[in-house]
């Protein structure tokens, strides 16, 4: 018999994981809850079909072992790729402002016809990013090591 995974299994290593269905999405939202990053390190590339965020990204699967040890908490840069994509559509951002510094809350999915579907990024202060596409395919790939997080604190959804 196999346990599933956790997230203290997750340890030191970089993550480098792929959605290719709702539940797979609903990991992947969790482990992305809470990046920031600059509106500039947003590429539509429209010839490639694809949707592509540098995000720095909280280590939610070291939280609690950081917690324990009285550690500060860290971050880590992240890509969040979202490939099969027909059309981008942002509400609530202004995308000229490039001092705009966005916070992702969520990444959600709903299907459509024949695998099609919509994949909605959720962001602080009521923006979002609405992905048009051909088939759920996103992917989280962490491309640096961690650092500690400039906060010194986990985010906190208290209010």
């Amino acid at each position: 018999m196999v346990d599933d995974a956790s997230f203290s299994d997750g340890g030191e290593a970089p993550l480098h994981l792929q959605a290719l269905d709702g539940d797979d999405l609903q990991i992947l939202s969790a482990l992305a809850q809470d990046a920031v990053f600059p509106i500039t390190e947003m590429a539509w590339q429209r010839g490639k079909r694809r949707l592509a965020l540098l995000v720095n990204r909280f280590r939610w699967e070291d939280h609690d072992r950081a917690r324990k040890a009285g550690r500060a908490f860290e971050r880590v840069q992240s890509l969040l790729v979202i490939s099969d994509v027909m059309r981008v559509t942002s509400s609530g951002i202004d995308r000229n402002d490039t001092e705009t510094v966005l916070s992702l809350l969520s990444v959600s999915f709903q299907p459509g016809e024949d695998g099609t579907g919509v994949i909605d990024l959720i962001l602080a202060g009521d923006g979002a990013i609405r992905t048009e596409v051909e088939a759920l395919d996103v992917v989280l790939k962490d491309v640096t090591r961690p650092y500690r997080a400039p906060s010194k604190s986990a985010p906190s959804h208290d209010d």
